[in-house]
């Protein structure tokens, strides 16, 4: 996909009749970090909420485009489409989902362990091991 198509609505492109849709962009998928700016602020023991809580609504419409994204991959199989441009279209969901697992984990760790780590005890250590152990499996898929 271009990379100054930045649309983020549904966009198909028309066949040529054989099945192959050279150039196929069934989603595009909002791909700068622009809206993830927020500061949530912090919470305390008496109010905890999650650190991606100020973004919810971000991350739920991405989301929604994944969901779209994936649908259409099940369409374009259904549909026998080249081979290419499904796993073009399969590379661009998992580096969608990529993208809302490392907005996530940015969340988490300006928001949960920090302030875990401010109010200290044995939470904060918690905190630590579930970020590494969050950084470790991304980094593995």
């Amino acid at each position: 996909m271009r990379a100054e198509h930045n649309a983020a609505r549904p966009r198909r492109m028309a066949g040529n009749g054989t099945g192959h849709t050279k150039g196929t962009a069934i989603m595009s998928i909002m791909t700068d970090d622009s809206a993830f700016g927020t500061e949530p602020a912090p919470a305390t023991e008496n109010d905890p909420h999650h650190g991606y809580i100020t973004d919810k609504a971000d991350y739920l419409a991405r989301l929604k485009r994944i969901e779209g994204q994936a649908r259409g991959i099940s369409r374009m199989v259904d549909e026998e489409q080249y081979c290419i441009d499904i796993l073009t279209q399969v590379s661009a969901l998992s580096k969608a989902l990529e993208r809302v697992a490392l907005g996530l984990l940015d969340d988490h760790l300006r928001h949960c362990v920090v302030d875990a780590a401010r109010l200290g005890g044995p939470g904060s250590e918690v905190k630590i091991k579930e970020a590494s152990d969050a950084i470790a499996r991304l980094v593995r898929s």
